[in-house]
């Protein structure tokens, strides 16, 4: 079987432009999470996300360029550029049909939307851009990276609410052990922040509210936890087959070796109380990477600070692991939950942390939960030399995604 591995990475978040500012920045323990000015959040009952603040796109997108691309979009083109920098691949007209791309999101250009009804109900019908539509559907990420890099290959969006960015990059290891393509650029991103967004998400009650102390709102597996912080951005990991990979030595940094995809089946928003699509997204991931659970030493975890969410996924942990588990931490406590661009994030840190044996932390965790009860790595970063690492996504509508990166020569 064709094997697939992580080549290339590239990420914007509100800890970091660049996977080593973003490594840097989740091992030292740092927060992303501020007061949002985006726009004004006043009247809102929740006024704290983890933005990228100052954001400039022109380093890799000039100002024609940028004002037709929705900000997940940019997001999206920036990263993919760093990613490709990094893995060296040179994208020529006798490899283009050979490299393809997969970009998810869980709502694409939202704020675009909601700029563009304004202008209707203000200016009219003639008023509305003609860039709306592409700058709103979720595609049109993985279509422009496409066009910059020429890469003709498979190319489409996945949409799973916030497992989106990890099954991006499970069905681009699944395409490249098919045979379909060699290299696929694969990640996912959203910028949830917007006016709407935020209003959505505060009258379901998902956020933390703790507007006073933003940088301790985010606190997975605590037992104050009080909901999950919006962040935006997102993560390109470039996913290459191993033997093309070495063949142009490429620096190579572990393994895609088990994917694993489920469903609860059992509510639109709230995760199964026992943790059940969970649980067989993980075991599904073991299976396939031909790995007993003894061999996992890091999970990254979805971990969003809800008071369901992490216990449930807490469950699926044990039931998988058993009373052996390896250290869970959730970096979300640092860089907020970037919905459809979660997964991609988290696939990058995780894979950072199996070659450079560091776990990253749970921040903010300090009053331990009787129902979650595992090793969530407190506070401080821990150096561990582990040969494989889980990150799980779980996503509105009960979709479960869990990665397991290992090394190379394990």
């Amino acid at each position: 079987m064709r094997r697939v591995v992580v080549t290339g990475l590239g990420a914007v978040s509100a800890v970091g432009l660049g996977a080593e500012q973003t490594w840097q920045s989740v091992t030292a323990g740092k927060s992303g999470i501020g007061p949002i000015t985006l726009f004004d959040v006043s009247d809102y009952s929740t006024r704290i996300g983890a933005c990228v603040t100052d954001w400039d796109p022109s380093p890799w997108l000039d100002s024609k360029e940028a004002r037709r691309l929705a900000r997940f979009q940019q997001f999206a083109v920036a990263a993919a550029a760093m990613a490709m920098d990094d893995c060296g691949l040179e994208i020529t007209d006798q490899n283009a049909e050979r490299v393809g791309v997969i970009i998810g999101s869980g709502i694409g250009g939202l704020g675009t939307m909601e700029d563009q009804k304004e202008i209707l109900l203000t200016k009219g019908p003639s008023r509305v851009s003609p860039f709306l539509v592409p700058m709103m559907i979720v595609d049109l990420a993985a279509g422009h990276i496409s066009i910059r890099y020429n890469a003709r290959g498979i190319n489409y969006a996945t949409v799973s609410a916030c497992a989106s960015g990890s099954h991006a990059i499970g069905e681009a290891a699944e395409a490249i052990k098919r045979g379909d393509a060699d290299v696929i650029i694969s990640g996912g991103f959203d910028c949830g922040i917007t006016p709407l967004g935020l209003a959505g998400f505060a009258s379901a009650r998902s956020l933390s509210t703790r507007n006073d102390e933003p940088q301790r709102a985010s606190r997975p597996f605590d037992l104050d936890r009080d909901g999950f912080v919006i962040g935006e951005g997102g993560a390109v990991l470039v996913m290459e087959e191993l033997e093309h990979a070495r063949a142009r030595g490429a620096h190579i940094y572990g393994e895609l070796a088990g994917y694993g995809a489920s469903a609860d089946a059992y509510h639109m928003t709230a995760p199964a109380p026992d943790g059940n699509g969970a649980r067989r997204a993980m075991q599904q991931a073991l299976d396939r990477a031909r790995m007993n659970s003894g061999d996992v030493g890091y999970v990254n975890a979805h971990g969003t600070a809800t008071d369901l969410g992490d216990a449930a996924e807490t469950q699926a942990i044990k039931e998988v692991f058993g009373p052996d588990a390896p250290p869970v931490s959730s970096t979300k406590s640092m860089t907020g939950h970037l919905l459809g661009g979660a997964g991609a994030l988290e696939g990058l840190i995780s894979v950072l942390a199996l070659e450079r044996g560091v776990l990253p932390p749970t921040i903010n965790y300090e009053t331990p939960d009787p129902r979650c009860d595992l090793d969530y790595v407190p506070n401080v970063a821990r150096e561990a030399r582990v040969s494989a690492v889980m990150s799980n996504s779980f996503g509105f509508g009960g979709h479960n995604a869990s990665l397991l990166f290992a090394a190379v020569d394990r």
